[in-house]
């Protein structure tokens, strides 16, 4: 996180460092082949950066392209297509450009290239998913630009030169910087999107400006990726190839992972990690991860604009089953939306967090009994996730708590990922599995999800005081204030519950020992150009 003190100006590159690349240490040889296999859990809804909002999608757009910023080993930000920048006042930010960054066709990579983007992202013609991220940022007129108030030449951001970029925010935000290593901010060729419209993402089309460039892609079984000559920093890439794998079962990725077809998991199945842990030691990795797994309520659709429904069946999850024996990785109970692993962030002592799973359970009858519900009329519902061996155990354990201390009937509905993203974007549930990995190591990345205009906010919830609270701790650039004001609007979602939040996450995968230079970052934004394969 890139905190700056107002009025102080900051070469910030300076303080940032080299930008990274793959670290061979002096002794280590390496493979013959450099080809590194990732399991990806999904298939990518788009490879479009300005079209996404998964985890899925992000891995592959991290290898594609490279905003002006990227995210290092430790969650640090390091230089991307900016070499440096500066402020004098955390509102107008100024950011030079490497000038030997190139597109995939060796087209310059320029300051307009960025203006375009930008613009592209907020242009409700887009319909991006992450639009509200420009938003977020603060950055001058994007709330009007989104709305279709102002069209998107408004937008706060321009090309001083082919390498000098300004940016101007509507309100000062200290943590700015670090919000540039994501996708809605990565740079697109505009040639390619005129000549190509839609399509422009498909093999043969697409034009980027990473470490690697799009060389396959078959629908449900691969994408694949090959090295960018004209990236800047080629000459420190060592991976060759990359290919990722969309597959959802656990078990079968873990299968896949074990003969020895991937060098990376996406996830381990849970009622295996036990055992793995004891017998390949050397593959297993576990590390913090700045995020919360939660259900969300939709509180626009009764019963659940009722908050005593929502408290009663937030309070009746026992978070110590599901973190400890359910999943048994390392995850930690969870009672604040935003970890306690985020950057500069300490939770408040929520009354309810420290009852005893007892009470939690005697309070939860009382207010849903109140509500009108309980043994003789009990509440029927459908609880919604994404395909996943470990979502399903999860909601199979939380419905049982529900059945057994509250008489609540649940109807398990499992979707595809692309489905199970359009119904929960357009409010087609009653209760759904939901999980945030935070864009950036701040407490605003978790906590803005909940704001009335944010435009993953799928239960709508709305409270004006929470919104007031959101938009001054951006206004605060003391790391303690700023921390005062999340831990109070932590306190107003414990009274309303919009959510209720199950555990925070840690990300456990298998990694094959072969595979150098993986990285403990705690966003868990990995990239590829880091990494090389060691010879056996």
């Amino acid at each position: 996180m890139t905190i700056i003190h107002p009025l102080l100006v900051l070469l910030l590159a300076a303080l940032c460092g080299p930008a990274h690349a793959a670290d061979v240490p002096v002794g280590v040889t390496l493979a013959d082949t450099q080809r590194l296999v990732r399991g990806n859990g999904t298939e990518p809804a788009s490879l479009d950066p300005h079209k996404v909002e998964g985890v899925p999608e992000g891995n592959v757009l991290r290898d594609l392209f490279e905003g002006l910023v990227n995210s290092g080993p430790q969650g640090d930000v390091v230089p991307g297509v900016a070499e440096r920048w500066e402020t004098k006042d955390n509102l107008v930010y100024v950011f030079h450009l490497r000038k030997d960054a190139r597109w995939s066709n060796g087209d310059l990579v320029t300051a307009a290239d960025f203006v375009y983007a930008f613009r592209r992202a907020v242009d409700p013609a887009t319909a991006s998913p992450y639009s509200w991220y420009l938003e977020k940022a603060t950055i001058q007129q994007a709330t009007e630009v989104v709305n279709g108030r102002l069209p998107p030449e408004e937008l706060g951001i321009k090309a001083l030169n082919d390498h000098t970029l300004e940016i101007t925010l509507a309100s000062p935000v200290p943590y700015f910087v670090s919000m540039l290593s994501l996708a809605p901010t990565y740079p697109v060729h505009r040639g390619t999107l005129e000549q190509h419209g839609d399509t422009w993402t498909r093999v043969g089309n697409m034009v980027s400006n990473g470490a690697y460039r799009l060389s396959n892609w078959v629908v449900n079984e691969r994408i694949e990726l090959k090295r960018n000559p004209h990236y800047w920093n080629d000459e420190h890439t060592v991976l060759d190839e990359v290919a990722y794998l969309p597959i959802a079962s656990q078990n079968a990725e873990m299968n896949r992972f074990l003969s020895g077809e991937l060098d990376m998991t996406y996830d381990i199945p849970l009622e295996h990690f036990k055992r793995l842990r004891q017998e390949r030691p050397d593959a297993i990795r576990v590390g913090g991860y700045v995020g919360t797994y939660y259900y969300i309520f939709n509180t626009r659709k009764p019963p659940f604009n009722d908050a005593r429904i929502r408290k009663a069946l937030s309070y009746a999850i026992d978070r110590d089953i599901i973190a400890g024996k359910v999943m048994g990785q390392g995850e930690l109970p969870a009672y604040t939306l935003a970890p306690r692993v985020v950057d500069g962030f300490t939770p408040p002592a929520l009354d309810w967090a420290g009852w005893s799973q007892a009470e939690r359970n005697e309070r939860a009858r009382a207010l849903i009994e109140q509500a009108g519900y309980g043994r003789g009329n009990p509440l029927r519902f459908e609880l919604l996730y994404n395909t996943s061996e470990n979502h399903r155990k999860v909601a199979v354990a939380i419905a049982s708590m529900w059945k057994k201390h509250l008489g609540v009937e649940v109807e398990l509905v499992n979707q595809e990922w692309k489905t199970y993203l359009d119904t929960k974007t357009q409010g087609n549930f009653d209760v759904a599995r939901a999980g945030w990995i935070a864009d950036y190591n701040e407490a605003s990345s978790m906590l803005d999800l909940m704001q009335s205009s944010h435009g993953n906010n799928d239960g709508k919830y709305s409270n004006p005081g929470f919104d007031r609270l959101m938009a001054r701790s951006r206004l605060a650039t003391d790391v303690q204030a700023r921390n005062d004001l999340y831990a109070r609007a932590e306190e107003m979602l414990a009274v309303d519950m919009p959510l209720a939040p199950i555990y925070q996450y840690v990300k456990a995968r298998l990694v094959q020992p072969r595979v150098g230079g993986y990285p403990n970052n705690p966003l868990d934004n990995i990239y590829s150009k880091d990494m090389y394969i060691k010879a056996e």
